[in-house]
Protein backbone atom coordinates (compact mmCIF):
# COMPACT_ATOMS: atom_id res chain seq x y z
CA UNK A 1 0.00 0.00 0.00
CA UNK A 2 1.28 3.42 -1.05
CA UNK A 3 -0.25 7.02 0.28
CA UNK A 4 -0.45 9.88 -2.46
CA UNK A 5 -2.24 13.39 -2.47
CA UNK A 6 -5.44 14.45 -4.20
CA UNK A 7 -5.65 17.86 -4.14
CA UNK A 8 -6.14 20.27 -0.91
CA UNK A 9 -9.88 20.95 -0.48
CA UNK A 10 -11.06 24.56 -0.04
CA UNK A 11 -15.01 25.64 -0.39
CA UNK A 12 -16.87 28.26 0.84
CA UNK A 13 -20.52 27.76 1.89
CA UNK A 14 -22.57 31.40 1.45
CA UNK A 15 -26.33 32.20 1.54
CA UNK A 16 -26.75 31.34 -2.05
CA UNK A 17 -24.00 28.07 -1.76
CA UNK A 18 -25.20 26.46 1.92
CA UNK A 19 -23.95 23.11 1.09
CA UNK A 20 -20.64 21.44 -0.63
CA UNK A 21 -20.38 17.44 -1.28
CA UNK A 22 -17.22 15.91 -1.52
CA UNK A 23 -17.03 12.39 -3.60
CA UNK A 24 -14.81 10.02 -4.67
CA UNK A 25 -15.37 7.46 -7.85
CA UNK A 26 -16.92 4.40 -6.25
CA UNK A 27 -14.80 1.94 -8.70
CA UNK A 28 -11.73 3.47 -7.39
CA UNK A 29 -10.13 0.63 -5.68
CA UNK A 30 -8.48 3.18 -3.29
CA UNK A 31 -8.83 4.27 0.60
CA UNK A 32 -9.85 7.39 0.79
CA UNK A 33 -9.64 10.05 3.64
CA UNK A 34 -10.55 13.84 4.06
CA UNK A 35 -8.94 15.34 6.74
CA UNK A 36 -11.03 18.96 7.31
CA UNK A 37 -8.47 21.56 9.07
CA UNK A 38 -10.04 25.07 9.17
CA UNK A 39 -13.29 26.54 9.18
CA UNK A 40 -13.33 30.24 8.89
CA UNK A 41 -15.25 33.21 8.22
CA UNK A 42 -14.51 34.85 5.18
CA UNK A 43 -14.94 39.13 3.95
CA UNK A 44 -18.48 39.94 3.99
CA UNK A 45 -19.11 37.69 7.00
CA UNK A 46 -22.03 39.36 9.48
CA UNK A 47 -21.91 38.81 13.25
CA UNK A 48 -24.20 36.05 13.56
CA UNK A 49 -23.79 32.48 14.45
CA UNK A 50 -22.42 30.60 11.38
CA UNK A 51 -23.08 26.72 12.05
CA UNK A 52 -21.54 24.27 9.92
CA UNK A 53 -22.48 20.73 9.73
CA UNK A 54 -21.09 17.71 7.88
CA UNK A 55 -23.29 15.19 6.72
CA UNK A 56 -22.47 11.88 6.25
CA UNK A 57 -23.18 7.82 7.19
CA UNK A 58 -22.46 6.24 10.23
CA UNK A 59 -21.63 2.71 10.95
CA UNK A 60 -24.87 1.27 10.34
CA UNK A 61 -24.68 3.47 6.84
CA UNK A 62 -27.35 5.84 8.21
CA UNK A 63 -27.29 9.67 7.20
CA UNK A 64 -26.54 11.90 9.98
CA UNK A 65 -25.87 15.25 10.58
CA UNK A 66 -23.16 16.56 12.97
CA UNK A 67 -22.23 19.95 13.61
CA UNK A 68 -18.44 21.19 13.53
CA UNK A 69 -18.23 24.50 13.86
CA UNK A 70 -20.13 27.14 14.79
CA UNK A 71 -18.28 30.61 14.07
CA UNK A 72 -19.01 34.16 15.00
CA UNK A 73 -17.58 37.34 13.79
CA UNK A 74 -17.27 38.89 17.20
CA UNK A 75 -16.29 35.93 19.32
CA UNK A 76 -15.06 33.03 17.01
CA UNK A 77 -14.53 33.79 13.50
CA UNK A 78 -12.01 30.58 13.13
CA UNK A 79 -11.73 27.11 14.03
CA UNK A 80 -9.12 24.80 13.92
CA UNK A 81 -10.19 21.26 13.18
CA UNK A 82 -6.80 19.47 13.75
CA UNK A 83 -6.65 17.42 10.42
CA UNK A 84 -10.42 15.80 11.45
CA UNK A 85 -10.26 13.15 9.53
CA UNK A 86 -13.62 11.85 7.39
CA UNK A 87 -14.65 9.04 4.96
CA UNK A 88 -15.64 10.63 1.54
CA UNK A 89 -18.53 10.92 0.19
CA UNK A 90 -18.99 13.68 2.60
CA UNK A 91 -21.32 16.70 2.19
CA UNK A 92 -20.46 20.75 4.59
CA UNK A 93 -23.92 22.61 5.30
CA UNK A 94 -24.34 25.65 6.14
CA UNK A 95 -26.85 25.34 8.52
CA UNK A 96 -27.59 28.17 10.43
CA UNK A 97 -26.29 32.25 9.31
CA UNK A 98 -25.39 33.52 5.81
CA UNK A 99 -21.31 32.86 5.83
CA UNK A 100 -19.10 33.74 4.03
CA UNK A 101 -17.52 30.21 5.88
CA UNK A 102 -14.74 28.89 3.82
CA UNK A 103 -13.37 25.08 4.75
CA UNK A 104 -9.75 23.89 4.26
CA UNK A 105 -8.60 20.40 4.45
CA UNK A 106 -6.58 17.88 2.33
CA UNK A 107 -7.52 14.85 0.44
CA UNK A 108 -5.27 11.66 0.92
CA UNK A 109 -5.43 8.69 -0.78
CA UNK A 110 -4.04 5.15 -0.19
CA UNK A 111 -3.18 3.32 -2.84
CA UNK A 112 -3.84 -1.04 -2.92
CA UNK A 113 -0.72 -2.81 -4.16
CA UNK A 114 -1.68 -5.64 -6.13
CA UNK A 115 -2.73 -8.81 -4.63
CA UNK A 116 -0.20 -11.15 -6.04
CA UNK A 117 2.48 -9.33 -4.02
CA UNK A 118 0.69 -9.73 -0.96
CA UNK A 119 0.97 -13.66 -1.44
CA UNK A 120 4.66 -13.33 -2.06
CA UNK A 121 5.33 -12.03 1.43
CA UNK A 122 3.05 -14.15 3.24
CA UNK A 123 4.73 -17.14 5.18
CA UNK A 124 3.81 -19.97 4.89
CA UNK A 125 3.66 -22.60 8.02
CA UNK A 126 6.61 -24.37 7.52
CA UNK A 127 8.82 -21.05 7.00
CA UNK A 128 7.69 -19.63 10.37
CA UNK A 129 10.07 -19.56 13.36
CA UNK A 130 9.35 -21.36 16.27
CA UNK A 131 9.50 -19.18 19.31
CA UNK A 132 11.18 -20.66 22.29
CA UNK A 133 9.04 -21.02 25.40
CA UNK A 134 8.76 -18.10 28.27
CA UNK A 135 10.51 -19.39 31.17
CA UNK A 136 9.36 -17.91 34.48
CA UNK A 137 11.70 -15.11 36.15
CA UNK A 138 13.75 -16.35 39.08
CA UNK A 139 13.03 -15.67 42.77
Amino acid sequence: MHLGFGPPLGCELTASTKSYTFQVDEEDDSDHILALSVVCLTDGAKDECNVVEVIGRNHENKEIAVPVANLKLSCQPLLSLDNFKLQPPVTFRLAAGSGPVHLAGWHRIMHREDASLDEDDDLSEEDEEELPPIMPAKK
